[in-house]
């Protein structure tokens, strides 16, 4: 999914979402971290 050309913007609800989805990921990873330095460190 790849918009090359500029007046072929995805909707608006398209970008919040990948947003989100971005956001969610990092979240995810820094859970993962944190999860694996608490077991880590026991």
């Amino acid at each position: 999914m790849l918009w090359s050309d500029p007046e072929n913007e995805p909707p608006k609800e398209m970008r919040d979402m990948q947003a989100m989805l971005r956001r969610a990921g990092l979240l995810l990873a820094l859970a993962m971290l944190v999860a694996m330095v608490a077991t880590g460190l026991r």
